[in-house]
């Protein structure tokens, strides 16, 4: 049974990376206890799955007032289905837009797996929100970003699930430059400068220098959308 405690606590999915850092303080921002889950989907990278952690703490670290309704951080382990869903970030494959219109970091279901298995959690801990960093702005074409494929993913978890669950995805229509005014809006320029130096967005895994808008290789998709988003934000005029 879905009481009012449950949707004030919420499940975030967690990669360590600066939408899902934007997230974990969006969701610390409005309930009462927050956990976090993160996937081993066999990335070719495991620096993202460092930097979750490195996050994680340093939230805590930096706004303490929010840092009791911080819980439990869950790993699952999902390589078998990371090895099916074959793409570029599991496996050595080039960067490159496919034949079907979609590049090859497309994970097939990614989303959906991961919704799925954060719902069974959060049914059992008794969680009655889900939190996403999924966006249909600055997305590649991944179509289970979508807000429409959501929207039935969630009903579909409901139904299954009989209780309510929300999905709650922040982002979904906002660019990267909103998204780092979304940071600041929540945690002023303490935040933006965690999300920017701690968080692993790079496609590549590179955390050989730091840029001016964070760590990566500064040429991969990943990093293109985050150092555009970074420096539209910056032209407003906004001191970070």
């Amino acid at each position: 049974m879905t009481t009012d405690k449950n949707m004030r606590s919420a499940l975030v999915l967690f990669s360590g990376g600066q939408d899902s850092a934007t997230c974990l303080a969006w969701a610390l921002d409005r309930y009462d206890q927050v956990e976090t889950i993160g996937f081993d989907y066999g990335q070719r990278h495991d620096v993202e799955m460092q930097a979750r952690l490195t996050v994680r703490d340093r939230l805590a670290e930096t706004f303490p007032e929010r840092a009791d309704r911080l819980g439990e951080d869950h790993i699952v382990d999902l390589t078998g289905y990371g090895a099916l869903a074959e793409s570029a970030l599991t496996a050595e494959r080039e960067i490159e837009m496919q034949s079907n219109g979609l590049p090859s970091t497309f994970v097939p279901g990614r989303n959906l797996v991961f919704l799925t298995v954060a719902s069974a959690l959060a049914y059992r801990r008794g969680q009655g929100v889900l939190v996403g960093g999924m966006c249909e702005t600055d997305y590649s074409g991944y179509p289970d970003c979508r807000a429409e494929t959501l929207a039935v993913l969630e009903n579909a978890l409901v139904l299954g699930l009989d209780t309510q669950l929300q999905v709650k995805t922040p982002l979904m229509y906002l660019d990267k430059s909103q998204t780092w005014q979304l940071a600041h809006d929540i945690g002023g320029r303490r935040l933006v400068e965690l999300i920017r130096t701690e968080t692993h967005t790079c496609y590549r895994g590179d955390r050989s220098v730091l840029h001016a808008w964070g760590y990566g290789c500064g040429t991969c998709p990943a990093c293109e959308l985050r150092q555009q988003g970074w420096e539209h934000w910056k032209s407003q005029g906004v001191s970070a």
